[in-house]
């Protein structure tokens, strides 16, 4: 392997998120001394996710099939739609098994200043899928920042337009946290969403 070669791997690692250029060239470097347990198993799973792996046509989940895995099971809820901005957020929500409903992956949120506007993004998909599903409650689970609170502003009002059920998550204190070390901005939506006990 010549050294430009190390150097365009080192470069193409970097662009990863959470890996800048030492990290990426300390991985490199693990990747090369051990090859066949580690770099070749991983060359292959990427060469074959690249083939593989798709966008679901219904909710914009990663899978290898579609619709995915989650679209097809019959044991979810299909009366719960949950709007996430991304896989990496669907995942997350996977992780802690609580929601047993369907998602819908938006792939990113609105943004003036980056020139993002609600057709750029899947939003008259949602709109479409919950107009045709009568009944059922979207849960708007995008982030806490003003693109992501302008996002679920901007989908609340046209799915109500609609007659659709529309709920978000709640936004405060996580659990285990203490105030003093929180932000002014969680303290506030913790008081704003205050509820009985």
């Amino acid at each position: 392997m010549a050294e430009q070669d190390i150097d365009r791997l080192v470069q193409l690692l970097a662009k990863l998120p959470g890996l800048g250029p030492r990290s990426a060239r300390r991985a490199v470097l693990q990747l090369l001394k051990r090859r066949e347990s580690l770099l070749q198993p991983l060359a292959t799973a990427l060469a074959d996710a690249g083939e593989r792996v798709r966008s679901c046509s219904t909710c914009g989940n990663l899978d290898t099939i579609d619709p995915c895995a989650i679209c097809v099971d019959e044991r979810r809820d299909g009366s719960q739609l949950c709007v996430v901005e991304d896989v990496a957020d669907l995942w997350a929500l996977e992780r802690t098994a609580s929601f047993k409903g369907k998602y819908h992956v938006l792939g990113g949120t609105l943004s003036a200043l980056d020139g993002v506007g609600p057709d750029d993004l899947n939003i008259p998909a949602l709109i479409a899928r919950a107009i045709d599903n009568p009944g059922a409650e979207v849960i708007l689970a995008t982030s806490a920042t003003v693109d992501g609170q302008t996002t679920a502003h901007y989908i609340a009002d046209r799915l109500r337009e609609h007659g659709v059920k529309v709920s978000g998550l709640a936004h405060g204190v996580p659990v285990g946290g203490e105030l003093d070390f929180l932000d002014d901005g969680t303290i506030a939506a913790a008081l704003r969403d205050r509820r009985p006990v």
